[in-house]
């Protein structure tokens, strides 16, 4: 069993979903970005490999997500070029030596209302995400709709990949390596929290498993806001008795640290309504204090 989830840039779940076995997770990340809890939608999507294919580019660029995968064998990977069909093709200047390769623009005019239909019907929820990318793609052979999806994708690629190469300008490189590391930080901290089944869900249907991992979801959101809060107050407390916090280091800060957390016996949620403000923060040279 996989448990997917979606993370945005606050270090906040905003969608899960869990996927019988270990598939594709990209046939299923799109499914899990449909049916959000939450939020605005997103425009970058920053994930592992994921088993992407250019037909998931295609796919992800239809609708409006920039999927932005961290891809192990960049080096090996082809870059493309689109000219349109009767222009002369353009010059690449540095690039066409690596840019060989032409998009068949043919392909994705012809097959262009068709395309749209299907953004619609996933928008609308008329079809399943992973439904779509396993027709397109037919294990291997796509259909001809499936290769214009294809050619698509591989513009939304190559833009990626330069990108990702880019030697002046790394923003885009930093964004995706943050938000992963991001993704991997909380599923440290859900492990921990999971401490008693040691991140294995034993509920035998799925229903209990997405209520099982639906909580523990709604733990590590809490924790976030906990921590972000009291990260906050402690920052505002350094800078007003005469210790700015340099904005280097602030932006190292994540709401996603359990070294202070005690996650062992039982979790209340009680009904009334705390007391406004937050509790006293620690002084870490009083070694009488308890924590």
């Amino acid at each position: 069993m996989t448990w997917l989830n979606a993370v945005n840039d606050q270090v906040a779940g905003i969608g899960a979903q869990v996927v019988p076995g270990t598939p594709r997770d990209s046939l299923h990340i799109l499914d899990v970005l449909l049916n959000l809890d939450a939020g605005p939608k997103p425009d970058l999507i920053a994930t592992d490999t994921a088993s992407y294919s250019d037909i998931v580019f295609g796919v992800f660029r239809m609708l409006g997500y920039r999927f932005s995968p961290r891809i192990a064998d960049i080096g090996d990977t082809r870059y493309w070029r689109a000219t349109w069909p009767g222009e002369v093709p353009g010059d690449y200047g540095a690039l066409n030596a690596i840019a060989r390769n032409p998009v068949n623009l043919t392909k994705v005019i012809r097959h262009w209302p068709d395309m749209l239909r299907v953004a619609g019907s996933l928008i609308t929820h008329e079809v399943r995400a992973y439904d779509v990318l396993r027709m397109l793609g037919r294990t291997g052979h796509p259909s001809t709709l499936g290769q214009a999806f294809a050619e698509y994708g591989r513009i939304a690629k190559t833009q990626h990949l330069l990108a990702m190469i880019d030697p002046i300008d790394d923003t885009h490189r930093r964004t995706v390596n943050t938000q992963t590391t991001v993704q991997e930080s909380r599923h440290r901290l859900a492990r921990k929290v999971f401490h008693g089944k040691h991140g294995q869900v034993y509920q035998k249907y799925r229903e209990g498993q997405e209520d099982q991992l639906g909580a523990l979801g709604l733990v590590i959101n809490a924790i976030t806001l906990w921590n972000t809060r009291y990260l906050d107050a402690a920052r505002t407390h350094l800078e007003t008795h005469g210790c700015p916090v340099r904005e280097e280091d602030a932006v190292r800060l994540s709401p996603l640290g359990h070294a202070h957390l005690n996650e062992l016996g039982r979790y209340t949620f009680p009904t009334h309504i705390p007391d406004a403000g937050l509790r006293p923060l620690r002084d870490p040279d009083n070694v009488a204090e308890p924590p």
